[in-house]
């Protein structure tokens, strides 16, 4: 059993994909804790605002068995992975940690996340594991995010009817 920190990301039918996604994770896993979902802009591309968030769960699987897992869970909500690295996309879903594991794997599997970097990621993560501390970095979500150059800036929390 490990703890994975995931990022979950939507731009396109938004809420739709993102309460699928939770919904499927539970099934999965069981207890998912959820941070808000935010309302933020595209990221090294011009499209629609994304809704991130960020869920912790307890997996049986390992962290290449869980990425692939989460690849066909993206799949079965459309995602579309001919187009280019950064465009819109149905789901987006991420392992950005797996307990104190530094790897690399097949399918863009990277831990921890060098997206980790980004406020969409970032925030909402720090909001529910706040004392999760990254490896090969020492330190925590929480330090992280205070020295973040977004910190203090204001979020827009998105409902999506869950």
């Amino acid at each position: 059993m490990g703890k994975a920190y995931l990022s979950l990301g939507s731009n396109l039918d938004a809420a739709f994909h993102l309460r699928g996604a939770i919904a499927a994770l539970r099934e999965r896993f069981g207890a998912v804790r959820l941070s808000p979902v935010y309302r933020t802009r595209a990221v090294g591309f011009d499209g629609a605002d994304f809704y991130n968030s960020a869920a912790v769960i307890d997996s049986d699987l390992e962290p290449q068995a869980l990425n692939d897992w989460l690849h066909a869970l993206e799949d079965a909500h459309g995602r579309d992975r001919s187009g280019p690295r950064y465009g819109d996309r149905t789901l987006d879903i991420d392992i950005v940690l797996f307990d104190e594991r530094v790897l690399e794997g097949q399918g863009n599997l990277r831990i921890p996340r060098p997206e980790l970097k980004h406020a969409f990621v970032l925030r909402p993560l720090a909001d529910i594991a706040p004392e999760a501390v990254v490896p090969g970095d020492g330190r925590s979500l929480a330090q992280l995010w205070r020295a973040h150059p977004e910190h203090g800036e204001p979020a827009v929390v998105a409902d999506i009817g869950e």
